[in-house]
């Protein structure tokens, strides 16, 4: 069933609504088009009040002389045409018929609304002008009020039906047409220029699918034109950091080194450019990778002795140089191999930039449902305005960290990984050396 903030609930109220407007109006036009033809016009009445008039000039000369005028105006009201007192019963000396006689109990004004009733041909009377006697004749076809029916029924059943359609597609336009069409022209814009254009903030707002649409289209170009700009920023980085070793290699190849020496010389630049091309990899493809990983259970006391074990083989420390101070229950929800990857590459760093015989410090506090990990060397520190750029890419701040002159890819990894498995991770000062802190969930 849809929510209640559907789609579908605007369009049911709108065409129920629709629907429901156009029978009222309908009807009301309708009722309103019958009592408008049901009132005789002024000229009818004028020329009914003739006709009584005539009749009233023929009875003051006798019943002989009403009788020639019924005779010579017969065609006027074939079904009966007759002269009647105040209480409506026919003057004496009018030859009528049972049926015509039986018409003078159904008798209304000539005021009064017409029906349709019998074609919309009444019985009706009209009083003569200074007496107390009235004409009754039946209301002659060619004065009816119906002439202009089939015209106003067209309006009302044709026409406005029509203008209400128009309206209703009008607003079901603005329902769905229109945001649409902002939809697709932002859709466009997406091929034509360099992705600017965002979702209009009235089609944000709206909480029924269009707007669902209308975010998920603007979370993807926020995200293609983010995607685009790191990558055109890492290009210009590699090939900025691919001059030196190969500005390198260029003065080697030229000089009068032994076949050893360059050899040595080769094999180093190469390494380096491997090293720089994988960091690089490695950061496009977190940058790339949408929601989370895959999260378990992970002991962090036993993935930092193997951790240990690696650095302490690879910088040549003694074991005293790199401490642990984390709790025994030290569990948190992380992906094992990207958080030791993060949790590398942060060890690498400090080991980097630590002076001699400097130690490398990890520990760990609860709090609540999360777990704070500080890991911290005793070098320089960075200066407080550089401690977030330092988990860009190509970051290295030499002259307040000196070491050997990494890529400034190691941070970065750290960050994008800590960040995929739903993690903060920030620097701060230690006075003396530099602290790490990641918060990731309890176990």
């Amino acid at each position: 069933m849809p929510g209640y903030r559907s789609l579908y609930w605007r369009m049911v109220l709108l065409v129920a609504g629709f629907c429901l407007c156009m029978i009222a109006v309908t009807d009301y036009m309708a009722q309103r088009v019958d009592r408008y033809l049901a009132h005789l016009p002024e000229s009818t009445l004028s020329e009914l009040r003739g006709y009584a008039a005539d009749a009233a000039s023929a009875l003051d000369q006798g019943m002989d002389a009403l009788n020639v005028w019924r005779d010579e105006h017969a065609d006027l009201s074939p079904e009966i045409l007759v002269v009647v007192d105040s209480a409506l019963q026919a003057l004496p000396g009018q030859p009528l018929s049972e049926k015509q006689r039986n018409m003078l109990t159904f008798l209304r004004s000539y005021t009064s609304p017409m029906s349709m009733r019998g074609g919309g041909r009444q019985v009706i009377y009209v009083p003569m002008a200074g007496r107390d006697e009235s004409l009754v004749l039946r209301l002659p076809k060619a004065l009816t009020p119906w002439a202009m029916r089939p015209l106003l029924n067209a309006l009302v059943l044709y026409l406005m039906p029509a203008l209400l359609s128009m309206l209703f597609c009008a607003l079901l336009y603005m329902l769905l047409i229109s945001p649409l069409e902002r939809l697709r022209r932002q859709a466009n814009a997406m091929r034509a220029n360099p992705l600017e254009t965002l979702l209009p903030a009235e089609l944000a707002g709206r909480r029924d699918e269009m707007g669902e649409l209308g975010r998920s289209l603007d979370y993807l170009t926020r995200r293609l034109r983010d995607s685009i700009g790191q990558q055109r920023q890492l290009l210009r980085d590699v090939s900025h950091e691919l001059r030196t070793p190969l500005s390198r290699l260029r003065v080697a190849g030229e000089s009068d080194l032994s076949q050893s020496e360059l050899r040595e010389r080769l094999e180093h630049e190469v390494g380096r450019m491997q090293e720089l091309l994988d960091g690089t990899l490695e950061v496009a493809w977190l940058d790339s990778q949408p929601g989370q990983l895959p999260l378990e259970a992970v002991d962090l006391n036993a993935l930092w002795e193997v951790l240990r074990e690696d650095a302490l083989f690879e910088s040549g420390w003694v074991s005293s140089r790199i401490r642990a101070e984390l709790p025994a229950d030290c569990r948190v929800q992380g992906h094992l191999n990207g958080l030791s990857q993060a949790l590398e590459n942060v060890l690498r760093n400090a080991i980097r930039h630590s002076p001699p015989d400097g130690q490398v410090r990890i520990r760990a506090q609860r709090e609540g449902g999360n777990w704070l990990i500080c890991l911290s060397d005793q070098g320089p520190g960075v200066e407080e305005a550089q401690l977030e750029q330092i988990f860009r890419p190509f970051s290295r701040l030499n002259s307040a960290r000196p070491g050997d002159g990494g890529f400034g890819l190691g941070l970065t990894i750290a960050e994008r990984q800590i960040r995929l498995q739903g993690g903060d991770i920030w620097a701060l000062n230690g006075h003396p050396g530099l602290q790490i802190w990641i918060r990731l969930a309890a176990a």
